[in-house]
């Protein structure tokens, strides 16, 4: 299971988005791709699935870019993977369907096994709010008192 550069960008935007929001001050994409180095226009397209999926809010004008869309506390990790149609899934099979992946379109012997999986790691994303990521409260990481970004939490 593999989840792809979209997820792992938009995830990473976020929580680089959630630590330099100060007083609600926009922060430009333009700063963000710089600092994650990621490129401006796959985060054009990323933040513009965020702003429809409600999780961030566009500020236009000089000085305009991106603020959350809700507290980073309310914020899940799971919530933005979605937001970028990213499917969080361990099997090849489509979610959903009885068909299976296999040639005869039947499902394969460990397909409930790779299909819990999916499931345990969307409960684990959904557990972890931005906050949590921004704050270096993430389950197996020691703390730091450091947060995401290095400054003193």
């Amino acid at each position: 299971m593999k989840l792809s550069t979209r997820g792992r960008y938009a995830v990473m935007a976020m929580v680089d988005l959630a630590a330099h929001t100060e007083g609600g001050k926009p922060v430009s994409l333009a700063d963000i791709a710089e600092r994650q180095e990621i490129s401006l226009s796959y985060l054009e397209q990323l933040f513009g699935k965020l702003r429809r999926g409600g999780i961030v809010k566009s500020v236009r004008g000089p000085g305009g870019g991106y603020v959350l869309g809700r507290a980073a506390a309310d914020t899940r990790i799971a919530d933005i993977v979605l937001a970028v149609d990213e499917p969080i899934t361990a099997t090849r099979c489509q979610l959903g369907t009885s068909v299976g992946c296999r040639g005869n379109r039947s499902r394969c012997a460990t397909h409930d096994l790779w299909e819990e999986l999916s499931h345990q790691i969307h409960l684990y994303l959904s557990s972890v709010s931005l906050a949590d990521v921004v704050a270096r409260r993430v389950l197996g990481i020691p703390g730091t008192g450091r947060d995401a970004v290095g400054r003193v939490a």
